[in-house]
């Protein structure tokens, strides 16, 4: 009978156990479940985007992301959405912007050129931005200065704002560009700029336009103002009266250093979207233009310039010593450049 009593308390205290373990397992599952659901509130509600209050409730809005452009799987990384940080392009935040550099030498047409791209109502080239020494000092000021460019933050006259579809500047190479072409061809790789390389072909009158810019910064002809372009037909008369003076000993030197400065330029940045363009060809066919625009990718317009060409006419008649010049040149890789017009 001691026995069957005993046996009966071990039951009750057993079955005592198992529920007070049921019951404590329920509670970690429901404590578990409550964590969980608190956790995955809190992470949805971050995930949320802007807020906007309405009375004494917040009520978050998702911003939604652009539409996908209709354009082909390799032009992805050329299409971009700025958003800077001076406006807001409001209705034109969705339209895409394409980044883009000129790269040049003085007095090969760029700036006549530019203004070209400017006429046009949705493309913003920015100028000579590297002229100033401190913006090419190094490299992260380099990039500092493309970044405010790309993101539709500089300020120029040449800036058409929200309603911009391609934006770039006008690079010389003498500035900064061939010291750093390493690591400026990796930023345009890296940001999808694309390059428009415009050369000129007579480096002779290329030479003849330099030095007689030169002079004109000193002697202002032009009513004692310097101009390195001009705007109306008695402007140029006046500034093409004056006949540099060549040194044709040292002639097929300095050609020959533009001509490999050119060619290493377009060497150093051949791994980039690039199209190669002659001021003699655009001077000459305008259908030029539209190659560009449609490099860009921007509507085709008709694209108008007011600058006014300041060199015309025969090279001999715009040298001083223009007898040494052909004497120079004969019987070498650039004899063609006496003939030849642009």
């Amino acid at each position: 009978m001691a026995d069957d009593f005993s046996s009966f308390a071990k039951d009750v205290f057993l079955v005592k156990g198992l529920k007070s373990s049921t019951l404590v397992w329920r509670l970690v599952v429901l404590t578990f479940a409550m964590v969980c659901g608190v956790y995955i509130c809190s992470v949805c509600l971050k995930q949320i985007g802007t807020s906007s209050k309405v009375g004494f409730f917040d009520y978050n809005v998702i911003q939604k992301p652009c539409p996908e452009p209709n354009i082909e799987p390799w032009e992805i990384p050329y299409v971009h959405y700025p958003n800077p940080k001076t406006y807001s392009r409001a209705e034109c935040a969705c339209n895409p912007v394409r980044y883009f550099a000129i790269l040049s030498m003085q007095r090969s047409g760029s700036g006549w050129f530019e203004t070209f791209l400017n006429s046009h109502t949705n493309i913003s080239s920015n100028g000579e931005i590297f002229s100033v020494k401190v913006r090419r000092s190094n490299m992260s000021t380099i990039a500092e200065t493309l970044d405010q460019i790309y993101n539709l933050d500089w300020v120029s006259s040449a800036s058409k704002n929200e309603c911009t579809a391609a934006v770039g500047l006008k690079w010389m190479l003498n500035q900064g560009l061939m010291q750093n072409h390493e690591q400026i061809a990796k930023y345009f790789r890296l940001h999808g700029v694309s390059v428009i390389f415009l050369f000129r072909r007579n480096l002779l009158r290329r030479m003849i336009s330099v030095l007689a810019n030169e002079y004109d910064r000193n002697a202002k002809l032009l009513n004692g103002t310097h101009k390195s372009h001009t705007h109306s037909a008695k402007e140029a008369e006046i500034l093409a009266k004056y006949k540099p003076k060549i040194n044709a000993t040292l002639l097929i030197q300095n050609l020959r250093q533009v001509d490999d400065t050119t060619t290493k330029a377009l060497e150093y940045f051949k791994s980039t979207r690039h199209i190669i363009l002659y001021y003699e060809d655009v001077v000459k066919n305008t259908t030029k233009l539209l190659d560009l625009q449609d490099f860009l990718k921007v509507p085709r317009m008709d694209l108008k310039s007011r600058q006014v060409k300041i060199h015309n006419g025969s090279l001999s008649s715009q040298v001083e010593n223009w007898n040494d010049v052909n004497k120079a040149l004969i019987g070498t890789p650039y004899k063609s450049f006496l003939h030849e017009d642009g």
